[in-house]
């Protein structure tokens, strides 16, 4: 049976973060939710019914990463992405925002500079200084909507001593789905600076119509100085379960990701994430293609509905993902009467772009992984208060 991805469900009394914590992030709890990167979708039925199988086991104790799982990883990315990755490579975690901070630690020193690409996910500050690292910028070069690299500064910031680029492969919140040219360039860098490249390629599994995604690894020579994470978290909305996976083709990066994830105590496995995570990559791939097909149809109205109804917010169409950016800076609002109009006018909860750094001034992020009627409404509410 195909899945129904216009049929709503009840999220009350799950304790969801996008719901439950709209008075706290807004201000008020009457917002359409359209901001955290979690979708209004039900999981794949290959999902559910795995981890109702794990349930009927009465027993939850200590559990490990099975090879199984870890091989359903390797089959997957050969199988989406055309990318040969190694079991070996594989180090499973619990949790994506902890593994980028173990892979922060792992790869640089206290004190390193390590490069973002802003506007850029918003947790990437976190990881970085978190840790007692410096954050460097790099901005994105925006051209008539559409962002680019700007790797004559990436290459700057590596001769000032940066140790580290943390890449967002595809691009949160832009939505680009960088390119084999535009990578095989930041390989070139950082091999000339010996610079380590972690790629956050959380989103990878959702690019759009025409749009491919490139793991970072599959483009890399062998010697690089590469990491690249994993998750089925965004791609079948299994965040509350915490699972991630590291892949490190050279040794002693590995090395340092497996010290890390011990040291950090990450290394422990829920076994529900494991049950849930290998169904997925094992038989997910139909309900994928089918959320792909929604998420691109629902991205093509929204554009539709802004330029022929709403011409001051624009939007250059993401390449991947179900994040949109939308440009508001024609309506002539400085970000908290930007963010007030959003939340008191049109009740809605998107995300601020100064959340995600520089470059985010007068800009929106608009989670439209939800049933395509609330995007409507949300789109209705807009032009309403727009009058």
């Amino acid at each position: 049976m195909s899945p129904d991805f216009d049929q709503p469900i009840d999220r009350s009394g799950t304790h969801a973060l996008k719901f439950e914590g709209c008075l706290q992030k807004f201000g008020r709890a009457d917002v359409q939710p359209m901001w955290i990167a979690d979708m209004d979708f039900a999981a794949p039925t290959c999902v559910s019914e795995a981890l109702l199988a794990r349930a009927r086991h009465p027993i939850y104790g200590y559990t490990q990463y099975p090879d199984s799982l870890c091989q359903s990883l390797v089959d997957w990315c050969a199988r989406r992405h055309r990318w040969q990755a190694e079991r070996d490579w594989l180090v499973p975690a619990s949790g994506v925002f902890a593994s980028l901070s173990a892979a922060v630690q792992a790869c640089t020193a206290a004190g390193d500079a390590v490069i973002v690409q802003p506007p850029v996910y918003h947790g990437f500050r976190g990881a970085v200084e978190g840790c007692g690292r410096r954050l460097l910028h790099n901005p994105l070069r925006e051209t008539d909507g559409r962002y680019a690299m700007d790797f004559a500064q990436l290459e700057q910031c590596a001769r000032s001593g940066a140790r580290t680029l943390l890449l967002c492969n595809p691009h949160n919140p832009v939505g680009r789905a960088w390119t084999p040219d535009e990578l095989a360039e930041v390989l070139r860098i950082a091999r000339r600076h010996d610079l380590t490249v972690i790629s956050d390629e959380v989103h990878g599994d959702l690019p759009l119509s025409g749009a491919r995604h490139h793991p970072l690894p599959g483009l890399a020579q062998p010697g690089d100085r590469v990491v690249a994470l994993l998750s089925p978290s965004k791609t079948f909305n299994l965040q509350g379960l915490g699972l991630a996976v590291l892949a490190a083709p050279r040794a002693d990066l590995r090395d340092a990701l497996h010290t890390t994830v011990a040291s950090l105590h990450l290394g422990d496995a829920n076994p529900f994430a494991v049950a849930a995570a290998e169904a997925a990559w094992r038989h997910g791939d139909d309900w994928l293609d089918a959320l792909l097909a929604y998420l691109a149809g629902t991205r093509d109205l929204v554009a539709d509905h802004l330029r022929t109804r709403i011409p001051s917010i624009r939007l250059t169409p993401p390449e991947a993902g179900y994040l949109l950016w939308l440009d508001c800076r024609a309506l002539d609002l400085d970000d908290a009467a930007l963010r007030d109009f959003f939340v008191h006018r049109c009740k809605l909860g998107l995300n601020p772009g100064p959340d995600f750094g520089p470059g985010g001034s007068g800009f929106m992020r608009m989670n439209i992984g939800t049933p395509r009627r609330n995007v409507e409404a949300a789109l209705d509410a807009i032009e309403a208060a727009l009058g």
